[in-house]
């Protein structure tokens, strides 16, 4: 069965517009996405976001540390990990989200290392009309990150509030 959904809308003759997201409708329980390209963690995305976020653990930011501990190495900050792999997800699940409501049962199974590339894969897990916002409705996705050799490295449950068709801003013209 071929897939209604598209990556541009027609706004013209020839004329055609990236559209990232999905409306309300276009979520279907039980389906996968797979979210491309990968991306390589490196050692500036790991200090940098460890110290933004205060989180100045030497396993993070010491390499002469970390070189001590069972992991021989640098561990990749765990919300580094969190923030790529979410944001991997954005332009096909939630470009056109009203709000992010929340991310739930996050798990990280393994360790993540500078160096390792993650991808990313959405299921549709939930949705249902919002109650209190008609033309609206509630989404929630499975999120899988995998490094490069397809070990998982988080899990999570991430709820949003989309548009329906018909009720989602269209980007500006100019």
């Amino acid at each position: 069965m071929e897939s209604m959904i598209t990556a541009h809308e027609q706004v013209g003759v020839n004329r055609y517009r990236e559209s990232y997201g999905l409306h309300f409708e276009e979520f279907v329980v039980g389906d996968v996405f797979e979210h491309r390209p990968g991306r390589t963690v490196t050692e500036l995305d790991n200090i940098w976001q460890s110290l933004v976020n205060m989180n100045n653990h030497p396993a993070h930011i010491d390499v002469a540390y970390a070189q001590r501990t069972e992991f021989e190495r640098l561990l990749v900050n765990s919300s580094v990990t969190l923030s790529i792999v979410s944001g991997m997800t954005v332009a096909t699940m939630s470009a056109r989200a009203i709000a992010n409501l929340g991310w739930d049962e996050i798990r990280l199974p393994n360790p993540v290392y500078v160096g390792d590339t993650l991808y990313a894969e959405s299921e549709v897990v939930f949705k249902r009309e919002s109650r209190s916002r008609p033309g609206q409705g509630i989404v929630t996705i499975r999120v899988i990150g995998r490094k490069q050799d397809g070990t998982p490295v988080i899990n999570y449950l991430r709820t949003f509030l989309v548009p329906k068709k018909g009720h989602s801003q269209d980007y500006p013209i100019g």
